[in-house]
């Protein structure tokens, strides 16, 4: 008897007859991803993967008859303008201990690249928040939104003081990398692929993902969990430092790091192996003090190097170019129009959004102080995240209301004042003044950095608050509230 032999339709028959579908579906994805990732994302801004650095020869800039003349350094800012322009001045101080000339970075935006928490010992490490600030200051040139710090903070003071020497951050890429910066800054957000490539290559090298070059590159692995920079301390050099990290930290973080104390002119100077290096790059240069310690540089004073004595009182305040100076003067005189109190209120941004009221405390302690003068209207210029349309309800909404009592000030971005001021410091161009390549030679054309200064506003502000002659009130912690305050011991506004 012949049987008949059926075949059951099942699962795997149909997952096979969909299969070519599924795979010509599957490579058109890919090809799209490709086609969006090779035009719409420049390579020199996408994410390095540690596993993805090759191994190099010695770079070209590594040859002997390529190198630089001279000596550089460059370290990575991050978080706000605040602690950008306090590593500023850390790194001010460093080079000119070691007698490097110092490339001038770029104003990077507010919290753009963080660094992590000291205390905590968890940081991002030295070659990765470098390559960060790489990648976000030409990021920076590529939207034509370039500010160097140099265009905010005047540094003809100390530029005429000859023993600091300064580049601009484009002056020294353009040479160092040999690129022509210039066509960065396109409308159509397109880097030509060689240009691409080589600010990529040239941006790994900087970080130290492919080590130090003997000579020409020495790309430092200290941190804040490892390393608190002194200067002329003998009895501290190598010591251990008052702060390490805790047993409960330890065990928890698997934590092995030993924090030392070094004196940055023997480890880095003369006789030190990095010393022949064209280029040091450090990574952060900020410090704050934490329990008893210094977070990684202990250089207040240098009793024993009278030069360097001076540079550090000299650095203590740096004031913003004249242009921003001028501008917050103007609308302390012409806006406001006599005595004011300034309220700098930081509610919105990091630990404060949780501290309103403790905020809102101090002002009222002295609005009350000011009304029991007998003062008829108090002027107050407010400086604040928070905006207007959210101030009904707080104590803000409730001065606004009090018309008669209370006058507040407000700039905005938006206004007149902030946007002719924002074209001055444009068209002044202090940054790329800075150094000795010259900007015909850098391929550096001025017109085209920046096209937008938006953050002039916060810099404006600062300045009308050091005019307040009825006083300031400051959000504690904050370091927009010392910056004023710094300002207001120096009088700016007296001249």
């Amino acid at each position: 008897m012949e049987t008949e032999t059926f075949i059951r339709p099942n699962n795997k028959s149909k997952k096979k007859q969909r299969s070519p579908l599924l795979t010509f579906l599957f490579l058109f994805t890919l090809i799209l991803l490709f086609f969006y990732f090779k035009n719409f994302i420049s390579p020199s801004l996408l994410p390095l993967s540690k596993n993805s650095i090759p191994i190099i020869p010695r770079p070209q800039q590594c040859n002997p008859t390529n190198r630089l003349q001279g000596k550089f350094m460059w370290y990575a800012p991050h978080s706000g303008f605040s602690n950008q322009l306090a590593e500023f001045k850390n790194a001010i101080s460093m080079a000119k201990i070691l007698n490097r000339t110092l490339i001038v970075p770029p104003v990077l935006d507010h919290h753009a690249v963080a660094l992590g928490s000291c205390p905590k010992f968890r940081v991002l490490e030295p070659n990765e928040l470098r390559y960060l600030v790489w990648n976000h200051s030409i990021q920076l040139l590529r939207d034509c939104r370039y500010v160097s710090m140099a265009d905010i903070v005047d540094l003809s003071p100390l530029a005429s003081y000859s023993t600091v020497r300064f580049i601009d951050f484009r002056a020294f890429v353009s040479s160092w990398c040999g690129v022509n910066l210039d066509v960065t800054c396109s409308k159509d957000q397109n880097i030509p692929s060689p240009l691409s490539e080589s600010l990529q290559q040239c941006g790994s090298l900087l970080s130290g993902y492919y080590g130090s070059f003997s000579g020409c590159l020495s790309a430092l692995k200290e941190d804040c969990r490892t390393t608190v920079w002194t200067y002329k301390k003998d009895d501290e050099d190598g010591a251990l430092d008052s702060f390490q990290p805790d047993d409960q930290l330890r065990k928890k973080k698997k934590i092995s790091f030993i924090r030392r104390r070094k004196d940055v002119y023997k480890a880095l100077g003369p006789s030190s192996a990095t010393e022949s290096a064209t280029v040091l790059a450090f990574g952060s240069l900020f410090t704050a003090p934490y329990k008893g310690s210094e977070s990684h540089i202990d250089i207040h004073e240098a009793p024993n190097d009278p030069i360097v004595q001076t540079l550090i009182k000299k650095i203590e305040f740096l004031p913003f170019v004249p242009e921003i100076i001028n501008a917050g003067k103007k609308f302390a005189l012409q806006t406001i129009k006599g005595p004011f109190l300034c309220a700098q209120l930081r509610l919105l941004d990091g630990q404060f959004k949780n501290h309103h009221k403790a905020t809102f405390l101090g002002l009222k302690q002295k609005i009350e102080s000011l009304r029991q003068t007998g003062q008829k209207q108090i002027h107050v210029f407010v400086m604040t995240d928070l905006p207007m349309a959210n101030w009904t309800g707080s104590y803000l909404g409730n001065l606004a209301k009090d018309s008669d009592a209370f006058k507040l000030f407000v700039i905005r971005e938006e206004d007149d004042l902030v946007q002719e001021t924002a074209k001055e410091v444009m068209a002044a161009g202090h940054g790329i003044k800075l150094g000795s390549v010259s900007q015909s030679s850098s391929g550096i054309d001025k017109r085209h950095y920046p096209q937008s200064l938006t953050d002039v506003l916060l810099y404006i502000e600062e300045v009308v608050c050091s005019c307040a002659s009825l006083g300031f009130v400051g959000t504690a912690g904050s370091t927009i509230a010392e910056s004023i305050e710094l300002m207001r011991k120096h009088d700016i506004c007296s001249g």
